[in-house]
C-alpha cells in the first residue's frame, strides 16, 4: 500500500467553553452577596462599567418638596420635622407646653424651662440658630453593642493590678470562642508569653470568676460547674451528675441515680437545675452584625387566585455601560494597544450586562416552575409537598439539569409560609402503600415528628409502630427509613423517650 499525502476537509460541531461562557455559568450559582462583590471587582477593573443609581425627576422635585414642607408633619415624618427647629424654638415650645400642663403655677416654666432648654441646646450642638442636623444625631444616641472581648477586658482591668497578669489574662481572653469557652492550651500560652504554667493557671482561676458565670471554661462540664459553684449548688451529687453528662444525654436515669446516690425525686430536681444553666454564656454578647437572609424571589397570592412570582429588586444589581465615556475616550486613543483595551472593556461590559439579565430571567423561570409544581404546599402546608427532582423542572422549562442545579444553589424564596431555600422544594419520593401518588420525604418527616410529639408517656411509639401508622395513612416506608429520619431530626429512640417522658410526668405531680 503506497503512502501519500492527502488534504481532507471535515466539518464538526463541538462546545468550546470560553472564559466568558464559564463566567456566565458561574454567575448562576453566586449568592446575592457574592454577586455584588464580583460586580464591584469588575467595576474596579473596567472603566466603562458603573452602578445605576435611582434618579429623581428633576422637573418636579422642587415643587413637590415645597408642597410637602407646607403640610403639617405627621406619623413618621414628625421627628424629622421636629429636629429642624433651633434651640430657641424648642425652648419656646417647652415653655408653652409647661404652662399648659401647670396653669395654676405660672412659675413652673421658669423653673424647669432653662434646664430642659439647656439639654436641648447640648443635644443640638449648642448654637442658637444652628439646625439640629449639624450636631444632633440619633445614631449616636443608640446603645453601642458590647462584644465579649470588651466585656471581659473591663473585668480584667479591675481584677489584675499587675501588668504581667493583665497580659496573661488578655492572651486568654483572645482565645475565647463565641460561646465563651477557652480554646487555648495553657502550656502553649505560658511558652508564648515566657511565663510559668502555674501563673497562667492562677490567672485562669480568677478569670473563671468573671460575669457571666461560665466564661473561660474549657468544656461543657466545667462551664456548668462554674455556674453551679456561683449558686452554691456544686455538692458531691451534682459533681457526679456533671461528670457523667454522656449518661444524661442518653437519658440513662437509672445509672445516674446510682452514681449520684440520690432517689428519683432528687435527680429530677438536679436535672431542673441543669436545664436552668446557660451552656453558652458568651452568646449574650455580639461579636458583630449577622447578615440576614434576603430572598431572591418573592411569591404572593394574585387577585385571580394564582401566584405572582417576582424577583426581589434588592437582589438585582444595576449595572450600566457608559457608552458616552467610551466614545469620548476612544477618539483620543494614541496607539493600537489603547484601542484594543477600550474595545475589550466594552465587550466585557456588554457581556456582563447581558449575563446579569439572563441570570435574572433564568432564576425567575425556575422559580415559577417550582411554584407551579408545589402549588399544594403553598396552599395547605408541608404535608402537601410533592416529590420533585431537578430533571422534572429542567424538562418543563427546556433547560439542562445542571443549569437548574446552579440556579437553585443558595437562592431563597419568600412565600406566604415563610422563607425557604429553593432546594427545599426538591425532595425524594416515597411510594404510596395504596398505589396512588407518591409522598414527599419532607412531608413524611413532618408526619413522623407529629406522631412523636403527640405520644403519651405510657404509650411511646416504637419505630415499628410508626411504620404501621404511616402505612395505614398510605405511606409505604421501611423501618430503617423511619429510624434515619428520626435521627436526622435529633429525636431519641423510643427507650430514651420513654425514660424522659416518665421522668417529666413524675416531676409534674
Amino acid at each position: 500500500m503506497a503512502l501519500a499525502a492527502k488534504l481532507q476537509l471535515r466539518q464538526s460541531q463541538s462546545l468550546v467553553m470560553t472564559p466568558q461562557l464559564m463566567q456566565s455559568i458561574r454567575l448562576l450559582q453566586l449568592t446575592h452577596v457574592e454577586l455584588e462583590r464580583f460586580i464591584d471587582e469588575e467595576i474596579e477593573r473596567n472603566p466603562l462599567l458603573e452602578r445605576a443609581e435611582p434618579q429623581d425627576d428633576a422637573s418636579g422635585d422642587q415643587p413637590q418638596k415645597s408642597e410637602a414642607a407646607a403640610e403639617p408633619a405627621s406619623g413618621d415624618d414628625w421627628f424629622e420635622a421636629e429636629t429642624e427647629w433651633s434651640a430657641e424654638a424648642i425652648s419656646e415650645k417647652l415653655d408653652s407646653s409647661l404652662e399648659n400642663l401647670f396653669p395654676d403655677d405660672p412659675g413652673t416654666s421658669e423653673k424647669l424651662g432653662p434646664d430642659l432648654t439647656a439639654q436641648w441646646k447640648s443635644a443640638s450642638g449648642g448654637s442658637a440658630g444652628g439646625a439640629a442636623s449639624e450636631g444632633f444625631d440619633v445614631g449616636e444616641m443608640a446603645a453601642t453593642i458590647v462584644t465579649l472581648r470588651e466585656h471581659v477586658g473591663e473585668q480584667i482591668a479591675l481584677a489584675f493590678p499587675a501588668p504581667g497578669e493583665r497580659l496573661i489574662a488578655g492572651e486568654l481572653a483572645d482565645s475565647l470562642d463565641e460561646a465563651g469557652y477557652l480554646r487555648a492550651d495553657l502550656e502553649e500560652v505560658a511558652a508564648r508569653l515566657g511565663a510559668d504554667k502555674e501563673a497562667v493557671s492562677r490567672v485562669l482561676t480568677v478569670c473563671q470568676t468573671f460575669e457571666p458565670a461560665g466564661l473561660f471554661a474549657r468544656d461543657l462540664a466545667e462551664c456548668l460547674s462554674l455556674q453551679l459553684a456561683v449558686r452554691d449548688r456544686l455538692d458531691p451529687a451534682m459533681k457526679a451528675l456533671v461528670a457523667n453528662l454522656e449518661l444524661l444525654a442518653r437519658r440513662d436515669f437509672q445509672t445516674l441515680k446510682r452514681i449520684c446516690g440520690v432517689d428519683e425525686e432528687d435527680l429530677l430536681d438536679m436535672l431542673a437545675e441543669i436545664r436552668a444553666l446557660d451552656p453558652r454564656p458568651g452568646t449574650a454578647f455580639s461579636g458583630g452584625a449577622s447578615d440576614a437572609i434576603i430572598a431572591d424571589v418573592e411569591v404572593r397570592a394574585a387577585a385571580d387566585g394564582s401566584w405572582a412570582v417576582e424577583l426581589n429588586a434588592d437582589t438585582l444589581p444595576r449595572v450600566l455601560v457608559d457608552h458616552v465615556y467610551f466614545a469620548r475616550v476612544s477618539c483620543h486613543a494614541r496607539d493600537q494597544a489603547e484601542k484594543e483595551f477600550l474595545a475589550e472593556c466594552l465587550q466585557n461590559a456588554n457581556w456582563l450586562t447581558r449575563s446579569l439579565d439572563q441570570r435574572a430571567k433564568t432564576i425567575l423561570k425556575v422559580a415559577s416552575e417550582i411554584v407551579r409544581q408545589q402549588d399544594a404546599f403553598l396552599v395547605h402546608g408541608v404535608r402537601h409537598l410533592k416529590p420533585l427532582n431537578l430533571r422534572t423542572v429542567a424538562d418543563a422549562i427546556g433547560m439542562h439539569e445542571s443549569t437548574v442545579s446552579r440556579v437553585t444553589a443558595n437562592k431563597y424564596m419568600l412565600t406566604p409560609r415563610g422563607v425557604f431555600e429553593l432546594r427545599y422544594f426538591f425532595t425524594a419520593s416515597i411510594a404510596s402503600a395504596e398505589g396512588g401518588e407518591a409522598h414527599s420525604s419532607e412531608a413524611v418527616r413532618d408526619r413522623i415528628k407529629q406522631l412523636i410529639d403527640e405520644e403519651k408517656p405510657a404509650d411511646v411509639l416504637s419505630d415499628d409502630a410508626i411504620v404501621d401508622m404511616l402505612r395505614e395513612s398510605g405511606v409505604d416506608i421501611a423501618r430503617r427509613t423511619v429510624a434515619k429520619y428520626r435521627e436526622g431530626m435529633n429525636i431519641p429512640s423510643s427507650v430514651q423517650r420513654r425514660r424522659e417522658k416518665r421522668a417529666l410526668a413524675n416531676a409534674g405531680r
